[in-house]
């Protein structure tokens, strides 16, 4: 054992510090995965308007509701919603083996825009700038409910995400408890926090930036990053700049900042592959009506699938399901690959 560790060559776990969980990471399975075939995927043909859609503008969804003639973004309640407002209060507890809690909530839709074809990297800016201020909106809203304690802004997109509709959505769920992922990070950026004064991740980003390895991009206010503990080949975080708790305190040049970051980011997913990238992206911030929580920092994870090309996926099986998540390219290698990408959608090139 004469040689020196070495994070590109060697096998060796990382802690992803807002869970607390490790991934295996084994950079010497494979050292150049991307020179692998390319597979060639069908065409992108969708029309502006397609009048079988439950989304566009005027059509008639499931439940009968007849959708208005919108011309920017259209918010409605999820018409087959996971979660309800009426759900009865009730517990079950047997000898604490049999456990379950009912779970209240509510669920809206969220259409980006009235164009059928188009998704997030292709929408202009100040197309952007309005979804943001939908979420915005509904944040705050929602979060007058006072039995609602979290509140989930998410986007699956792509079929291989199990995106039902490929009209350009996505979801808000708000309900009357904390989720398990919330729970973790809430609990390492609060013990962070109790020592040292500033956020765990205003603290990350420093050394982020500092190293230059794994960002792809900043602007004023945000950071797109490569996360050092990243599961997904291509897995992604944007992280403002300006430790906040939520989306609800974004001044107006933090929501035309983070319009250009998701639009960046996006454009270079789409690149990689020369695909419409699908991915399950979502914000995490702080919990409402509940406590204060200064320790929590925005930000906003992408989880896209894709490994080697548009077809092929990496998927979580054996180990990963059993003992914990593994990925073979290095976080800093597919930084790299994702930085050097054009800046300009393939479509337009």
């Amino acid at each position: 054992m004469d040689q020196l560790f070495n994070l590109d060559a060697n096998p060796h776990t990382r802690l992803n510090i807002l869970t607390g969980e490790k991934v295996l990471v084994s950079p010497h399975r494979t050292k150049r995965p991307w020179q692998g075939k390319i597979e060639d995927v069908s065409p992108d043909n969708r029309p502006k308007y397609d009048p079988k859609c439950y989304l566009c503008p005027g059509n008639v969804r499931a439940d009968g509701a007849v959708n208005p003639e919108y011309t920017d973004c259209f918010v409605f309640q999820n018409d087959f919603a996971a979660l309800l407002e009426d759900t009865p209060l009730e517990n079950l507890n047997e000898d604490g083996l049999l456990v379950a809690n009912s779970e209240r909530g509510l669920c809206k839709v969220v259409s980006f825009s009235p164009k059928h074809q188009l998704t997030l990297p292709e929408l202009e800016n100040d197309e952007i700038v309005s979804i943001i201020k939908i979420w915005q909106k509904e944040f705050k809203e929602l979060g007058q409910y006072d039995w609602i304690e979290y509140i989930q802004i998410f986007e699956n997109k792509g079929e291989i995400m199990g995106c039902s509709n490929p009209h350009p959505h996505g979801q808000i769920w708000a309900q009357s408890s904390i989720p398990e992922e919330i729970l973790k990070e809430t609990k390492r950026q609060k013990s962070y926090y109790a020592v040292h004064r500033k956020s765990l991740l205003s603290a990350y980003l420093e050394i982020e930036q500092k190293k230059q390895e794994r960002i792809l991009f900043e602007n004023d206010y945000f950071v797109v990053l490569v996360p050092f503990w990243a599961v997904w080949p291509y897995e992604t975080m944007i992280i403002s700049k300006r430790h906040v708790t939520g989306i609800d305190l974004f001044t107006a040049s933090e929501i035309t900042a983070l319009a250009d970051a998701l639009k960046q980011l996006t454009i270079k997913y789409d690149n990689l592959f020369e695909t419409s990238f699908p991915y399950s992206a979502g914000m995490h911030q702080a919990p409402v009506n509940d406590l204060d929580y200064p320790e929590w920092h925005w930000h906003m994870h992408f989880y896209p699938p894709l490994l080697r090309s548009a077809t092929v996926k990496k998927f979580m099986v054996g180990y990963e399901m059993l003992a914990n998540p593994q990925r073979d390219i290095t976080p800093e290698f597919a930084a790299a690959r994702l930085r050097d990408l054009p800046e300009i959608h393939y479509k337009k090139r």
